[in-house]
């Protein structure tokens, strides 16, 4: 039987919050054995959602999101999402009310030899302090790296065996001198930062991201920004984007679950404004955070 989730009370406050096996738990929880199918085949899925001060922008779409991607891998989260919805709240509750976490509900595979066993999958749900980075820019280079495509890795999945590419592009970037790295498709068009999606305003206006074609995931904060615009009376094109367009574009900016709305400000050592796009999507988004 599991245990009251709301039974946890924090003396103090954590770095890591980790529920496991029906347990609360402070720090870093051990999870895996040696033989785990995810710690050496690479079985395991997971999401990133946002509490800031409470406020839990769009957080059942990433839990769904998390069941969609354990599904990709062969895997079964024993939650659905109602019951996971009132495990983070839970989860949030053990926080100060002011509190910037981060949500991540993780899904990996125990037994099997190759295949692993669904029925088996392993979960732990971790919430853990990080600030909402200020909107002041990043730097970035294009990496020499590709995205796969659909049929090459599980792309329709926020899966773990993903990131290594990401972090082999963010590699090359710091030893370029730079924090992040736009990565292209395996057809050589832009598909998005090593980190985040991407949008761009091109040398003519056009307010531009790349059209999700199934090399990356095609993020929840992407999409809430779009309609955010949309709705504002900015129209937003999604569109095959050439490597070139970064070159002469007036704003760079990127969204994702850790920063939301945040601007490259230099770019293959071009110096880019903080833009009214940027400042415009971080503004419309940080007013539908502050109303969920």
């Amino acid at each position: 039987m599991r245990s009251d989730p709301t039974q946890f009370t924090a003396k103090k406050r954590t770095m890591y919050l980790t529920y496991f096996k029906g347990t609360w738990s402070e720090g870093n929880t051990p999870l895996f054995g040696a033989m785990d199918n995810a710690v050496w085949l690479g079985s395991s899925v997971f999401d990133g959602a946002r509490s800031i001060r409470g406020h839990v922008p769009d957080l059942r779409l990433h839990l769904a999101r998390v069941l969609k991607s354990a599904q990709s891998l062969g895997l079964q989260c024993p939650y659905n999402v109602d019951e996971l919805e009132a495990l983070c709240h839970a989860g949030i509750k053990q926080f100060p009310a002011d509190a910037e976490l981060y949500i991540r509900p993780l899904v990996f595979g125990t037994e099997g030899l190759l295949i692993p066993e669904s029925d088996k999958s392993g979960f732990a749900l971790t919430l853990f302090d990080a600030a909402m980075p200020p909107f002041s820019g990043f730097s970035a280079c294009l990496s020499s790296l590709r995205r796969p495509d659909p049929a090459m890795a599980p792309t329709d999945a926020k899966a773990s065996c993903l990131y290594p590419n990401s972090t082999r592009a963010l590699r090359e970037a710091k030893q370029r001198g730079v924090e992040n790295a736009v990565v292209c498709d395996s057809q050589g068009n832009v598909a998005e930062f090593a980190t985040a999606n991407i949008f761009l305003v091109t040398a003519n206006g056009e307010l531009v991201t790349p059209i999700a074609n199934g090399s990356f995931l095609s993020g929840i904060t992407r999409a809430r920004v779009i309609a955010l615009l949309l709705a504002d009376g900015i129209m937003v094109t999604e569109r095959p984007v050439t490597p070139d367009e970064l070159l002469t574009a007036k704003e760079i900016f990127n969204t994702g679950n850790f920063g939301k709305v945040t601007p490259c400000i230099r770019y293959e050592g071009r110096e880019l404004a903080i833009g009214p796009m940027a400042s415009r999507a971080r503004e419309l988004y940080m007013a539908f955070l502050e109303a969920h």
